[in-house]
Order: C-alpha cells, then structure tokens, then sequence
C-alpha cells in the first residue's frame, strides 16, 4: 500500500514555496533568512549554480542550503533545486506567448479592441482597489517626510519598472526637487547609485522577478547607511530587507501583461506629497 503525502509533504511549484516561506520566515535563524533573502533575489543562480556557488554568493556554508531546504520540507538542496529549475522553464512568457494566450481567450476578431480595453481597465482597477485598502497611509508620511528632507533623491529602478523611476525624475525636477535617476547606461548603474550620501534618500522600484542588480544597489546604499524607501511587491522582496521604510503594491494583470496602474499612482502621492512638505518647511 502506497503511503499518501500530506499537503505538507508534497514538493511546491515555486509558488508555493514562496507562500511556505512566506508562513514560515518569521521563524527561521537569521543565516537561514540570509539563503531566503538570496534565493528571493536570485532565483536563476538557485536553479542554474552548484550548491557550493550558491553558498559562495549567499555568504553561508553549504550546509545551511541544507538545512534552509530542510526547515521547509524538502529532503536536501538537490530536491529544493528542482523547485527553481521547473520554475527556469517555465519562466514567465515571451510577449509573443502571451499574445496567444489572449487571442486564446477571445482577445481577437472584430471585437478585439473592446475585449482588450474592457481586461486591461479591469486589471488596472483591481490593481488600484487592492492598493487603496492595503496601503498603509502612515507609511506613506514616513516616506515624504525622508523624501523632503534628503538633500538629493537618487532614484533607482529598471526593466518594467524604469519608467516608474523615469516620470518620478520628472515630477521631482517640475516640482523643484533634486533627484538623479540612475539609468545604468554603459552598465554604469551601480556606479551611478554609489554618489548616494547619508543625508540623500534612496527610492527603488522592483517586484517579482526581481531585477538582481536593483537589489544589489540597494543592499549596497543600505549596507553605508544611506536611507532607501522601496516600493514593492510583499515582506519576501528581498527590497524589503535592505531598506528603511518599504511600501508595499501589488499588480494585477490581464492575459500575463501586469498592470502598471497602482504603482504609478503610488509613486505619484509621493511625488506630490514631498513636493507639499518641501514647500511647507520652506
């Protein structure tokens, strides 16, 4: 007779790992949440290196990876890196994937462009209703009180989520704030984060799949002490752990094209509302 695994026992997609760790992060010694921050940040090197690189890049022994794939179920880093490698192949879809998925679900033909309007507002309008109930407004002072008094903001963000950082560059220069927008052209972005002093601010965009080297500058400009506000998506964003105040925005999507409607409306009460404080303490 076959024994039957519990819930607890069955191996997760990724994320489900995710949501495991997620209930189970609170809980875990402090170089075991080190694997966790790394493993969050990193998941190709996870699925990609041998335990031994991994080891050497999240600055623990290989016996941690271990015991970190143990405390959440899983018989060794071997079977944890299964977890990463499914997730490698079936990384998120190209955009010509994604396409034929909605043209799958009847995005085409003469009604298309209602079908396409009528998911994306949808999307957009989900996105923004779970930022208006989640978002904590308190939050959102401490972080225009930082921004208002930060001698210059250096902004950091790439990929989907540059032209976030992009209009914030924007809306500080018309309001008369400095911000530096770091743009990583010629592959200099952490050389360009590095001018970040003790009284500047640090404001950084990333969510999931997290850009590496957007979090490397955070940890950085965290590591000299530079104050950085994060807008992300969840307490398991790596940005979460490298910063002193993080916001949290989440995004819904429509046909695996993600909404980008909540985090351009958060970014703009913070444009908004440091430029109000400035004013104000001039």
């Amino acid at each position: 007779m076959s024994q039957v695994l519990s819930p607890e026992q069955v191996r997760p997609d990724y994320e489900g790992f995710v949501a495991r760790l997620r209930d189970r992060a609170e809980a875990l010694p402090k170089r075991l949440r080190q694997v966790a921050d790394f493993a969050l940040a990193h998941p190709d090197d996870m699925a990609l290196h041998t335990a031994a690189q991994v080891a050497q890049q999240a600055g623990v022994q290989a016996s941690t990876l271990v015991r970190f794939a143990q405390a959440l179920d899983f018989s060794g880093f071997s079977e944890l890196q299964q977890v990463f490698r499914t997730r490698l192949r079936q990384q998120f879809p190209d955009y010509r994937e994604r396409i034929e998925t909605l043209r799958d679900e009847g995005a085409a033909g003469p009604d298309m462009a209602r079908v396409l309007l009528d998911g994306f507002v949808a999307a957009s309008r989900k996105s923004l209703t779970q930022l208006e109930s989640g978002i904590v407004h308190a939050d959102i002072d401490r972080a225009t009180d930082l921004l208002a008094g930060a001698q210059s903001i250096v902004l950091v963000g790439a990929r989907r989520m540059f032209p976030v950082v992009s209009y914030l560059a924007y809306a500080f220069g018309k309001l008369g704030i400095r911000a530096i927008l770091v743009d990583h052209v010629a592959g200099l972005g952490a050389e360009q984060a590095a001018v970040a002093r003790k009284d500047d601010v640090m404001l950084v965009v990333s969510c999931a799949p997290y850009t590496p080297a957007t979090i490397d500058i955070a940890a950085d400009a965290h590591r000299r002490g530079v104050p950085v506000i994060s807008l992300t998506d969840g307490p398991l964003s790596p940005l979460a752990q490298n910063c002193r105040l993080w916001l949290e925005v989440r995004e819904a999507d429509y046909g695996a094209f993600r909404s980008m409607a909540a985090t351009f409306a958060l970014a703009m009460t913070l444009a908004v509302g440091t430029a109000e404080k400035v004013q104000t303490d001039g």
